[in-house]
């Protein structure tokens, strides 16, 4: 497929083309990352417009639940939605499940939806050596929301936070331990804290988890957005709560445009995405 029959099918919003350009730029052959570069200079201008949010949280907190549940309301919305998944690399057979798109199946049925896993690679920072591309390939192709889905919680995942407009950390209720456990830095650097899996018996731990983690960011520094950390509480499975999460996100794009935080922010984010981009080649 020659460049301007990938470029004309992104702006088109057409979901083979668009992942077979996602597996060009990807890729780490010679020729490959030449017509990449030569792609993303052509769609460059059509990129941007989008809301760009960061999911991450520790292990069974439901990533992928609330991910479906939370894009389908998204879609209800009438907005076109792009989940990126990162599923880890093994270190010895070098493969990677990516099963992520099996488990939003209802999700991967909508035609507002698009979902697209990839391999870390051995990238640290919970994303891919290539996630910032494929995300201005999705903006490119009229996505407004795009969802990065990061590997979880871990030492370099804070990674992530450079490359979208809003950070999402997903806990689980019984605060306690998680609180001594979660690294802090991820904390400071998260615009929104959900605990998941409020529900049933779960309700009143979830509602004691959130007081305590109010308390825990109130020993934060202010943000440099402007923006106090909200704790929320929802169920993935019932959907209670998913509405919140949403106005939420929504909340923080106008605050942060209105106080020109959120450009300064992407050109920023666009400055330092250049430098690594042009170092890896």
């Amino acid at each position: 497929m020659t460049n301007p029959e990938f470029q004309d099918g992104i702006e088109r919003a057409d979901r083979i083309t668009l992942g077979k350009a996602i597996t060009l730029i990807e890729s780490t052959r010679v020729e490959d990352q030449t017509q990449a570069g030569e792609l993303l200079n052509a769609i460059t201008t059509k990129t941007g417009n989008s809301i760009r949010v960061g999911i991450t949280g520790v292990p069974g907190v439901g990533k992928s639940t609330f991910i479906e549940t939370f894009g389908k309301l998204i879609t209800s919305k009438g907005y076109k939605l792009a989940v990126l998944t990162i599923d880890p690399t093994s270190t010895r057979t070098k493969g990677s499940i990516l099963g992520d798109k099996t488990r939003m199946e209802d999700l991967a049925k909508d035609p507002n939806a698009f979902i697209r896993p990839s391999a870390s690679g051995g990238t640290l920072g919970g994303v891919t050596s290539r996630t910032r591309e494929s995300i201005m390939l999705c903006e490119a192709a009229g996505f407004d929301f795009i969802i990065v889905e990061t590997v979880g919680v871990g030492q370099s995942e804070v990674a992530v936070r450079n490359m979208v407009d809003f950070f999402l950390l997903l806990m689980l209720p019984g605060a306690g331990d998680e609180l001594q456990g979660i690294k802090k830095g991820i904390m400071e650097m998260a615009d929104g804290l959900v605990i998941n899996k409020a529900d049933g018996d779960n309700i009143k731990k979830a509602n004691q988890a959130k007081a305590e983690y109010q308390q825990a960011l109130h020993l934060f520094p202010p943000a440099e957005s402007g923006w106090t950390t909200p704790v929320l509480t929802c169920s993935a499975t019932d959907g209670t709560g998913i509405e919140s999460v949403l106005d939420m996100i929504l909340k923080y794009v106008a605050q942060t445009k209105s106080s020109n935080y959120f450009e300064t922010q992407r050109a920023s984010q666009a400055k330092n995405w250049l430098h690594e981009y042009f170092d890896q080649l």
